[in-house]
């Protein structure tokens, strides 16, 4: 799922991606049960026929594809200063993880957030002559309606206990991690670790040591389930020249000709959506998957708010504030 401006009509676009049968699927005789309609963007299941933007996997566009066709614009769309939001939602075990990147180690290069960085860096390339950027990266989880920080060289993991929970130790004294809003209606993370990085080297070090660090679990579904919302957010600042001068010229009105611009790039691998009877949960992971239940549900009220073009002209209420995810998510 993807979200954000770039002057397109709609702003929340959906694609489906169907992941082959792993393993242990096909261990135990399972079979697929999506069927994709052929040149259409619609799946069946059953006798219900469901139709999205974009379907990819099985006998839908190539995977490959996914990329090109729904992000690429988005990472087009930072330049010119919008925000955007990709969203990785799914039950457990469904590929969220892999197909988002965020799983990054030994330098793999599969998933969305790598590619995001090429083509990024790439671009920077193209117009570092013209303009001046600066790249910031933070990456943080959301357990149990708690931020964490992905980044912060204090916090250290916490291997999973005999009773399947998996946490973090935080250095005691150490003040939690507050969403606030800015007097302009920015909304910022205080006491979060922001990076500044000036290579594609750099920020693929930060994406690799947040994976490391993110709380996983084992349930029935998935042996290592993610169990909090994980957000690695690219911040993208530019000074635009908008009339440069000749080399060895000075411009009385230099700063007149400048243009600072500003947007954010939200990479989310949401934790699954499970079902207690099916994963098996109970005791701490029970009420891991309540927490992560409420923060998806708070996650789908505000994309239907958004996605109500009347509602929207209408000027109804989004509801941002009901969850921490939904909140940080605002732009």
């Amino acid at each position: 799922m993807e979200t954000g401006g770039g002057g397109e009509d709609c702003c929340v676009k959906v694609a489906v991606h169907v992941r082959p049968l792993i393993a242990d699927e096909r261990a135990q005789g399972c079979k697929d049960c999506v069927t994709v309609i052929p040149g259409k963007p619609q799946v069946q299941i059953g006798t219900h026929s469901f139709t999205f933007d974009h379907v990819y996997g099985s006998t839908g566009s190539p995977s490959s594809a996914m990329f090109e066709e729904c992000i690429a614009s988005l990472v087009d769309g930072l330049f010119q200063g919008y925000n955007a939001t990709v969203l990785a939602y799914g039950q457990t075990g469904s590929g969220k993880t892999y197909t988002m990147g965020t799983g990054f180690k030994d330098g793999c290069q599969t998933g969305i957030i790598p590619q995001v960085m090429n083509v990024l860096f790439k671009k920077i390339e193209t117009l570092k002559h013209q303009t001046e950027f600066q790249l910031h990266v933070s990456f943080i989880e959301i357990l149990k309606e708690e931020v964490q920080d992905l980044l912060d060289p204090t916090c250290l993991n916490k291997p999973e206990t005999a009773n399947g929970h998996a946490g973090k130790v935080t250095v005691p004294g150490k003040p939690p991690i507050q969403i606030r809003e800015t007097s302009n209606g920015v909304i910022t993370l205080a006491g979060s670790t922001e990076v500044s990085v000036s290579s594609l080297k750099e920020m693929a070090a930060c994406l690799e040591q947040g994976s490391l660090s993110r709380a996983t679990g084992s349930t029935n579904m998935n042996n290592q389930s993610s169990r909090s919302h994980a957000i690695f957010t690219i911040t993208l600042e530019q000074m635009r020249k908008l009339n440069p001068v000749f080399p060895g010229e000075s411009s009385p009105n230099e700063s007149m000709n400048e243009e600072y611009l500003c947007a954010k790039l939200h990479l989310v691998d949401l934790a699954g959506s499970e079902r207690a009877k099916r994963t098996g949960s109970d005791g701490l992971r029970f009420k891991e998957g309540v927490h992560i239940n409420k923060g998806l549900l708070a996650l789908g009220n505000v994309i239907s708010a958004l996605g109500d073009d009347k509602k929207r002209k209408e000027g109804a209420h989004v509801p941002y504030r009901d969850s921490k995810l939904t909140r940080l998510l605002q732009v």
